[in-house]
């Protein structure tokens, strides 16, 4: 029996995701730089990570990143390796506002990156640092690459912990460090 061919849309559909995709690998590497970088604001962030508990070891394992305050320092690095703003808004990096330059999503954040069922980064979210920040946490909105509705926070290393262990049980928690503080002691949380 021959297989049905595949339609030109969804080849473009597919190229057009994994291009997004490699812009959000390449901010996720970006954000994780800055978390080391030699500045009070990422100082900043890596005091507030050992005040929740999390050593280096974590921090690694979990990929967690920093954004800085400026507005467009993502932006800037990203265009320099040559995205287009238009994918950067499109995978949800930038807001784009009506009469104003598209601008960073995440400024002086701790930065979590949410991945799919592969393990793919499809988005972000982001805790305020400061405490005047209007929101504490930030999430990426819906895009080709994240729908809210069928993504779960650390699902892939829940389902390694899972795999890892004898029996056990996947726990539902609220936020991003409760999944963090679950994992780190392995629980198997989302």
């Amino acid at each position: 029996m021959a297989l049905p061919a595949v339609a030109p849309q969804a080849i473009a559909a597919d190229m057009k995701r994994q291009g997004l995709g490699d812009w959000m690998e390449l901010a996720h590497t970006w954000f994780v730089a800055r978390l080391h970088d030699r500045t009070p604001a990422a100082q900043n962030a890596r005091d507030y990570l050992v005040r929740r508990g999390l050593g280096d070891a974590d921090v690694a394992a979990f990929g967690l990143g920093y954004a800085p305050r400026d507005h467009t320092a993502l932006k800037d690095a990203l265009v320099q390796k040559g995205a287009k703003v238009s994918e950067l808004v499109e995978c949800g990096l930038l807001i784009e506002v009506e009469g104003k330059a598209p601008y960073d999503r995440f400024r002086d954040r701790l930065i979590f990156p949410i991945h799919d069922q592969r393990g793919r980064i499809v988005s972000f979210g982001g805790r305020a640092l400061s405490p005047d920040e209007k929101a504490k946490y930030l999430n990426g909105p819906e895009t080709p690459l994240f729908h809210k509705g069928h993504m779960l926070f650390g699902l892939p290393g829940a389902v390694k912990l899972l795999g890892a262990e004898t029996g056990g049980d996947l726990v539902v928690v609220e936020g991003y460090m409760d999944v963090l503080a679950c994992q780190s002691a392995r629980v198997a949380a989302v």
